[in-house]
């Protein structure tokens, strides 16, 4: 009997201890706020805002460093009622997250506004995001790229597919709907598979001419209809650069923006030795080569703007923290140095 009580007291001190958890109640709140247009309307009366200008994140230059400022929403009305707008545009907005003390966090595109006459109100500027999640704080990074990306499916899904009749956003923006055929849109992301192959003893980068000069970066490539993760890496290796994968093995994933709102599955894939000449798809890259430990160990050191040499040719330079590219070659040389 004794065993039974104890067993039902743990499992009943468990429950407890997971509807306290900040995290679950976090998670359901938001939830709520997604389901309930209500209650999000609001939260939004007493939530803070990230501010965008046709897709570029607002920040402020404070000594060194980037920041991302929180607007309240008394900020915004002030800002609204100085450049005559009603109240409405803060349903444009959408959901993005919110605080351990549940303050929701919104994100609203001012693009319809004159972009240098709100710089000069909140004393900042719009910058575009590619630059913006590397020089951020960290924890803001995935904020900005998921904002955007949210904004960017609302700005390109404002019709239905089915009808061609108008949709309609919910109050959060997690959904749109078309009335005309009843149909529910959610936002979704492509996979993409971002892969570091080595031969054991070298990792192989690559570039593409869209790059700044100097960086290379892992392989990628989107997931086709049907293929599983192992598939799409196989393929991709053997596309890009003419190798055949001969074992691989996941690491990590991460929400990237670019070119539109990409999961990104990162992989470990490891080529024979024996049969590593690469045979590069000039179409897709415009270099890819082996990279030794040292090599990799020094670029990791180096900035972009300190790899450009007196002769005009560039060092090179990997892609900094915040990009899981980063991570995979980071992995890579523990690998090789444990």
């Amino acid at each position: 009997m004794a065993a039974i009580y104890q067993a039902v007291y743990r499992r009943a001190s468990s429950l407890v201890c997971r509807l306290h958890s900040t995290y679950v109640r976090k998670m359901r709140y938001l939830n709520e706020l997604k389901e309930d247009d209500s209650l999000c309307r609001q939260a939004q009366t007493s939530g803070t805002f990230y501010l965008f200008h046709n897709l570029s994140p607002f920040l402020q230059k404070v000594g060194k460093n980037y920041l991302v400022p929180q607007l309240s929403a008394a900020d915004m009305k002030r800002i609204l009622e100085k450049f005559k707008e009603t109240q409405q545009w803060i349903e444009k907005s959408v959901l993005i997250g919110c605080s351990d003390e549940h303050v929701p966090h919104f994100a609203l595109d001012l693009g319809a506004l004159e972009k240098s006459d709100i710089e000069s109100e909140l004393k900042g500027s719009f910058t575009d995001l590619r630059k913006a999640l590397f020089v951020v704080d960290g924890k803001d990074s995935p904020l900005l790229a998921s904002a955007q990306s949210l904004l960017r499916w609302h700005d390109s899904h404002q019709y239905c597919s089915k009808t061609g009749q108008p949709t309609q956003k919910n109050i959060a923006g997690s959904k749109r709907v078309c009335h005309a055929s009843g149909i529910t849109y959610y936002p979704q992301m492509s996979p993409v598979v971002i892969t570091l192959v080595s031969d054991g003893s070298r990792c192989l980068l690559a570039r593409q001419p869209l790059f700044p000069q100097g960086m290379y970066t892992a392989l990628s490539g989107f997931c086709d209809m049907g293929e599983n993760v192992e598939e799409t890496v196989r393929r991709e290796v053997a596309e890009e650069v003419g190798l055949e994968v001969e074992s691989l093995w996941y690491s990590a994933s991460q929400h990237w923006p670019f070119p539109s709102s990409c999961l990104m599955i990162a992989c470990h894939a490891l080529v024979r030795a024996q049969q590593a000449e690469i045979s590069m798809n000039s179409l897709e890259l415009e270099e890819a080569r082996w990279f030794g430990l040292e090599e990799i160990v020094e670029g990791l050191k180096r900035e972009p703007r300190s790899s450009k040499q007196d002769d005009g040719s560039f060092l090179p330079w990997f892609p900094p923290k915040q990009a899981i590219a980063h991570q995979l070659i980071c992995e890579w040389v523990k690998q090789q140095t444990s």
